[in-house]
């Protein structure tokens, strides 16, 4: 019994050191796991409000589209009010799905400025509805969705931490009366 005595420490050694590897190792795969699971949902978040944003920017266009035509808009692809009509409603059916994703995954903020860009955005369809041939009125609306964009994009890096980007800002054509 003597040589199992004068081994017990070295055993207990063993023991104590098998026990700090298994909970180091159970708690590096613990933090491992929840940075995996924060970058996926940062990922999925950033698809999100990336088709949020391509979704609105295709109403946007559209509606440009059919400014031009009305005599609003310098868009050099004119569509009539009856050609845009059938694109903007497969536009909005296609904003929806990604508008409810974005209210399930987005950050208040981002959410928030998502909610300002598309009330523009709507006021835009509207005009266009309405027939509206106002060109200075058209551009307070593009200039009101121009700031809604850029605030949305800032909430985005802010919820993501990206770095700051760039607003753009295109310099186009003054539009010509009809």
């Amino acid at each position: 019994m003597s040589a199992f005595i004068q081994q017990l420490p070295a055993l207990i050694g063993v023991v104590i050191g098998a026990l700090g590897s298994y909970l180091a190792v159970v708690r590096s795969d613990g933090a491992r796991f929840r940075r995996e699971q924060t970058v996926r949902w940062e990922e999925r978040r950033l698809a999100v409000y990336a088709d949020y944003a391509s979704a609105l920017k295709k109403s946007v266009t559209l509606a440009c589209r059919a400014a031009s035509h009305l005599g609003n808009d310098p868009h050099p692809h004119p569509l009539s009010p009856e050609e845009v009509a059938p694109l903007l409603a497969e536009a909005t059916l296609g904003r929806d799905p990604v508008g409810e994703a974005l209210l399930l995954l987005g950050s208040p903020q981002v959410v928030e400025k998502a909610r300002g860009w598309v009330m523009v955005v709507l006021e835009m369809e509207q005009f266009l509805r309405d027939g509206t041939r106002d060109p200075a009125r058209w551009q307070v609306l593009v200039e009101r969705h121009r700031v809604g964009r850029d605030g949305y994009y800032v909430a985005v890096r802010d919820d993501l931490a990206l770095p700051p980007g760039l607003s753009v800002r295109w310099q186009l054509p003054p539009v010509s009366p009809s």
